[in-house]
């Protein structure tokens, strides 16, 4: 409370002689540069929504378009084919516009909806080039003249300097494919996985739905994709991610490594001080829409950014049946945690960011506090790695009220989460299987109560100054939060860099205020709730057998050298490795992203093939030449290559599947088919 009452910006006693009122000017500075602040993110915001809403037109295109319009006005030429003179008509009614006024109104009013007409023909049209997927499958390095010709319109019609979400409403819808083609997919994948018995009684399953059941669902499912922007994303959210009851932690988070071979500091509070600025630096230009979108093909298709909306300033939330995702707007604070406490760290001072050494300076009082974590607190983010209902039951009786309601909102509306773990972690050269293993295993699950899992991502910074990162998985898949630390190392090497005692760059400032321990009342019964999802959550990290080495014999460049699709030759590899050591082929699911649709995420390819099949033995049998062997690589590898373009280009198989068969869920039918897919 001392911290509070300090930042009080008055004070007043009642006395003898009146009221005695002490104003703290420092306080209101900080008052009012926090609300200018406020208000410039608005003005940001507002100024790129107009931005975006108009595109691939500009604002100042308004203005060129009126203005000639007025031009041809004043020239006695009348370019809206008499309509200009319908609205002039209109104004006279009113009774309160000269001729002159009238004529004006007339053409801006005119200029305006032309301006807009012409927004909407580009838009659209875009939308239709968009949709054109045959580039996709044309021979790697080669265009045709009439991809060339399409290229240069999409081009054209996507104007210029375009913001991170400039083309969300120019990206065609995710198609849905047709039921006779997804199952005719789907039975070519598990026919090499089928006796010639089991096949035949699948086959029969498959095409008595394509023929009965499939249709009435396809028409519901077509009726959604008309009516939603996805058919797939809303659906796959809440029944895969936040409809699971299990722990997310290794069943859904994932992570992400720091460099291996370098390490700039070994100073813990300064590489963390670098690396939350610039995580920083990523979200403000996230706020203001300057991260580029990403283009494939030259610079030309654009693909979707709406993942990107998500990565700040949200939480996952529990519920007995279902969970939600909180998000703000924004958020001036992160949430530290350190040898079981957690500390409230706000981020902006005198009206700006902090900078690194300010942020390495809090960093540094966190780490030198030796106070003592209260009762339940050291192992209560053992809550976010268990089961989801004991959790959501806790939440609801024990911190829906009071100071532990307080404490948890500031964890949950930070704007990501922080652990400053007190051991070292990172790649050894002495010893570089079994650290590499520790390190990994360290960040998927850490102690399991030492991340807190619910948040979009907890980045975790080791005693040793190595650091990683654990992600939630609903809001967004993991390219999204590759793109975020590709941008976050490289603006930490690149730009911020440290000094060569290995602390931030810059000065202290002692002015700002210290971290705010947060407070929490755990009864033991609550307590007793967080042993047991504790145990939970450690007998499942106890059954990760995590193994991470090198392969630097050679890599993507050598495979492209030999005219072969890096992913496919991976994926061949995986099926030749898991026959060697299992004896059997299996159905293998690799993911591939749908982000030329808008609101698209991802799609299985199924990577297990008659083609990749025959490969594989022909790669174990002694007798083949190594010319055969060659040959039946090409032709699993082309199959796979196929597959994937597919997949991208929505004609994959398992979420339409997934879909029809929520639909069949919704309508209470059962298919046969639909339950063993």
């Amino acid at each position: 409370m001392a911290e509070a009452h300090q930042a009080v910006a008055f004070q007043f006693t009642v006395t003898p002689d009146g009221i005695d009122l002490r104003m703290s000017h420092e306080a209101l500075k900080q008052i009012y540069l926090s609300g200018v602040h406020s208000w410039k993110k608005k003005f940001i915001r507002f100024k790129n929504g107009i931005i975006t809403g108009v595109y691939p037109a500009s604002p100042s295109s308004w203005l060129i378009v009126v203005v000639g319009v007025m031009s041809t006005m004043y020239a006695k030429i009348d370019p809206s084919l008499g309509i200009i003179a319908k609205i002039n008509r209109t104004l006279d009614t009113t009774g309160y516009m000269s001729n002159q006024t009238q004529n004006i109104v007339s053409g801006i009013l005119f200029g305006t909806g032309l301006w807009v007409a012409l927004i909407v023909t580009m838009r659209y049209s875009l939308k239709m080039l968009l949709s054109y997927h045959g580039w996709m499958f044309a021979e790697h390095g080669k265009l045709s003249a009439g991809t060339k010709f399409w290229m240069a319109l999409v081009k054209l019609f996507s104007g210029r300097k375009p913001m991170l979400y400039s083309f969300q409403t120019s990206l065609p819808r995710l198609p849905v494919p047709a039921v006779k083609d997804t199952v005719h997919r789907y039975l070519e994948s598990v026919r090499p996985l089928m006796d010639d018995e089991e096949f035949r009684r699948m086959e029969g399953l498959a095409k008595d739905f394509a023929f009965n059941l499939g249709p009435r669902l396809q028409w519901y499912l077509k009726l959604k994709s008309w009516w939603a922007t996805n058919y797939v994303s809303d659906w796959w959210e809440e029944y895969i991610y936040l409809r699971g009851r299990g722990p997310i932690m290794v069943n859904s988070n994932y992570f992400a490594m720091d460099f291996l071979y370098l390490s700039p500091t070994t100073l813990q509070a300064a590489r963390a001080g670098n690396v939350i600025h610039a995580i920083l630096l990523y979200r403000k230009k996230l706020d203001r829409q300057e991260i580029k979108p990403i283009l494939l093909m030259g610079s030309t298709v654009p693909l979707c950014s709406a993942q990107w909306e998500r990565m700040f300033n949200t939480s996952r939330i529990p519920g007995e049946e279902s969970d939600t995702l909180q998000h703000v707007k924004d958020s001036k604070h992160i949430v530290v945690y350190h040898k079981g406490r957690y500390f409230k760290v706000w981020l902006y001072h005198d009206g700006r960011l902090l900078k690194p050494r300010e942020i390495e300076q809090q960093m540094q009082r966190i780490l030198d506090d030796d106070s003592e974590p209260q009762a339940g607190e050291e192992k209560l983010a053992a809550l976010t790695a268990g089961d989801r209902v004991p959790w959501a039951k806790a939440r609801q009786a024990y911190f829906s009220h009071g100071k532990n309601k307080q404490s948890l909102d500031a964890v949950e509306k930070a704007a990501f989460f922080v652990t400053l773990d007190d051991i070292d972690q990172g790649y050894r050269k002495d010893d570089p299987v079994r650290s590499l293993d520790a390190y990994a295993k360290s960040l998927i699950h850490g102690r399991c109560y030492d991340r807190w899992f619910d948040k979009t991502f907890t980045l975790i910074v080791f005693k040793n100054g190595r650091m990683g990162l654990n992600a939630e998985h609903s809001w967004a898949d993991a390219p999204i939060v590759g793109h975020l630390w590709e941008n976050v190392m490289a603006t930490e090497y690149l730009e911020l860099g440290y000094s060569e005692d290995g602390h931030c760059k810059g000065d202290t400032n002692q002015n700002i205020p210290i971290p705010t321990k947060l407070q929490w009342e755990i009864p033991e019964e609550c307590q007793e709730v967080i042993e047991r999802s504790l145990s939970t959550a450690i007998a499942l990290a106890d059954d990760v057998d995590f193994h991470s080495f090198f392969f630097d014999t050679f890599g993507k460049g050598l495979i492209k050298k030999a005219k072969t699709s890096p992913d496919a030759f991976v994926q061949l590899a995986l099926q030749l490795a898991h026959y060697r050591d299992m004896g059997k082929f299996s159905l293998t699911y690799e993911a591939s992203m749908t982000r030329l649709f808008r609101e698209g995420r991802t799609e299985t390819v199924r990577s297990c093939t008659v083609e990749s099949c025959n490969f594989v033995r022909t790669m174990e049998d002694p007798t083949e030449s190594n010319e055969n062997k060659l040959k039946f690589f090409r032709l699993a590898a082309a199959k796979h290559q196929l597959l994937y373009r597919l997949a991208m280009t929505g004609a994959g198989i398992d979420r339409h599947l997934f879909c029809l068969y929520v639909v069949s869920k919704y309508l209470a039918v059962d298919s046969p088919f639909l339950k063993e897919v």
